[in-house]
């Protein structure tokens, strides 16, 4: 008779049916996560943590920027891509300071010793801006006190963060969404 190959072929069928669906679930342990949302009408980049935790990480509520035409939600979105980008690379171990062609500026980085480059460059400032000043008033200062996420060395006190240590401090601080 030819039952049996039928039966094979409907066997066959219901497995390949029964393992597609486990292909599209998503994966929730992919690490961390940059992205821009909204807090109280606020664009802010936001980290979604390894645990699910939504923090709060840089809240875009001036004109940072070197051009007017990169506006906080603007800017938000683009930072929080670059930010993702650099995670994904294995180049954000670190937030430093420093400047590209004379342009002061935020970068992901490797380790302290690492300089600023159009790869690592997070968001650039305004010419003659300050970007340690700016760099703390963008991130929660609590958060910095806290801990020894903050590292200011070097004669021109360069500041470096470690971003483990301060994503492990706003983690300790917020309660999970």
């Amino acid at each position: 008779m030819k039952i049996q190959p039928f039966v094979q072929i409907l066997t066959g069928l219901a497995i390949a049916l029964g393992v597609t669906p486990s292909f599209n679930q998503p994966s929730y342990a992919i690490g961390i996560i940059f992205y821009c949302d909204q807090s109280n009408s606020t664009p802010t980049t936001f980290v979604r943590t390894e645990d699910g935790k939504k923090l709060p990480f840089i809240r875009w509520v001036g004109n940072y920027g070197s051009s007017q035409e990169w506006t906080p939600e603007k800017r938000c979105q683009e930072v929080s891509r670059r930010f993702q980008i650099n995670y994904e690379r294995g180049t954000f171990k670190h937030i430093i300071t420093g400047a590209i062609r004379g342009v002061p500026v935020i970068c992901a980085a490797r380790s302290q010793s690492d300089r600023c480059t159009d790869r690592t460059l997070l968001f650039s400032l305004k010419p003659g801006t300050n970007p340690n000043d700016t760099l703390r008033k963008l991130l929660d200062r609590r958060a910095l006190a806290a801990g020894n996420a903050l590292d200011e060395s070097g004669g021109n006190k360069r500041i470096y963060i470690d971003l483990d240590r301060y994503l492990n401090i706003l983690n300790n601080k917020f309660i999970p969404k």
